[in-house]
């Protein structure tokens, strides 16, 4: 089939002429006559009959003109949409994250994304289970820790850091703690996924484990925070879960040289020679607030040490968080991406 010929000949249709058709198109007469003659011959039927001063349609080359104009139409309708999307971005997103980070760092960003792109739909996704991107045509993961070798690509957007946090109302009850060693006489919240026999920490020059009574264990990361908020105990939380908690002072980093695991946390997508303008949008907008949110000390770099007298008034961190969100409303720049290790 050569689509050529068929829209030679509906374009003639269309003109009413051979001559006609010829100057629309730029083309020689000669070439339009001869790219219908080879349809008819393709065919076997005869299309047009033609006379010195009109084109007459037989019934087979109406029907013909009748689908084939539909299916043309069609085609054209169809690069047009697609034209459309190298310019804006719209259709329907697909964005998965695991459930406990997607909570906490996507709500800014989608809310900049629509606003941003008003054409754009999102679909989230948050699970635990690892998605297979292709197979369930999922546009890009959010994911964390170390990514296993694949033929997708990967663009490292920061690192999850865990700090140990307690409610200044728990502090000035139970004191302050000046070593990862006195965690061992105050309530200890744990977060199962980081273990359920101790914490490591990691500090300046030193590491530590220090072992855990199972006073508490449970594996939900807003319950934990839930009950560290209630000032029932020291929980161990990721930094980017903790922002307005600890800028309200509602929350304050205790043992402030120490930390647990930082993650990296990476944007994943399937490696496709042209990315797709709403995928290269998401990509852009979240690096721009994930570099922010996603800092190696936590949002909070120049907060005091926690102590039972200071705990009432702790010190409110700079607003990392409101000025990422603040420059996701403005267009991000474009940035490349790197294939994972």
């Amino acid at each position: 089939m050569d689509l050529n010929e068929i829209m030679v000949f509906v374009k003639v249709v269309q003109a009413g002429s051979f001559s006609q058709a010829a100057r629309q198109l730029g083309m020689p007469n000669s070439t339009v006559s001869a790219r219908v003659s080879g349809l008819e011959q393709r065919l076997g039927v005869t299309l047009l009959q033609r006379t010195t001063r009109k084109l007459h349609l037989t019934q087979a080359g109406a029907g013909y003109f009748q689908q084939a104009s539909q299916g043309l139409d069609g085609i054209l309708q169809a690069e047009a949409e697609v034209v459309a999307t190298l310019h804006e971005p719209q259709g329907l997103l697909r964005v998965t994250a695991p459930a406990d980070m997607g909570n906490f760092c996507l709500v800014d960003l989608i809310s900049a994304l629509r606003k941003h792109h008003p054409q754009l739909g999102v679909e989230l996704i948050f699970t635990d289970r690892f998605v297979d991107l292709v197979a369930e045509g999922v546009d890009v993961a959010i994911r964390a820790g170390q990514l296993p070798d694949s033929s997708l690509v990967a663009r490292q957007v920061g690192r999850a850091c865990w700090v140990p946090l307690a409610s200044p109302a728990y502090l000035r009850k139970a004191g302050a703690l000046e070593h990862p060693k006195d965690l061992r006489q105050h309530a200890c919240l744990q977060f199962a996924p980081l273990g359920q026999d101790g914490w490591e920490l990691t500090g300046d020059k030193s590491s530590v484990t220090v072992p855990m009574a199972r006073q508490l264990i449970a594996n939900d990361m807003n319950l934990i925070k839930a009950l560290a908020l209630s000032g029932k105990g020291v929980a161990l939380l990721p930094t980017y879960a903790c922002h307005s908690e600890v800028r309200s002072g509602k929350l304050v980093r205790v043992l402030p040289r120490w930390r647990s695991k930082a993650d990296p946390i990476h944007l994943v997508y399937p490696g496709q020679k042209f990315v797709a303008p709403k995928l290269r949008a998401f990509i852009d907008l979240a690096a721009q607030v994930f570099e922010q949110l996603l800092t190696p000390d936590g949002p909070w770099p120049d907060t005091k040490p926690a102590t039972a007298t200071t705990a009432g008034a702790a010190r409110a961190p700079r607003p990392a968080a409101a000025a990422a969100v603040r420059a996701a409303s403005r267009p991000p720049p474009a940035a490349a991406a790197k294939p994972p290790r």
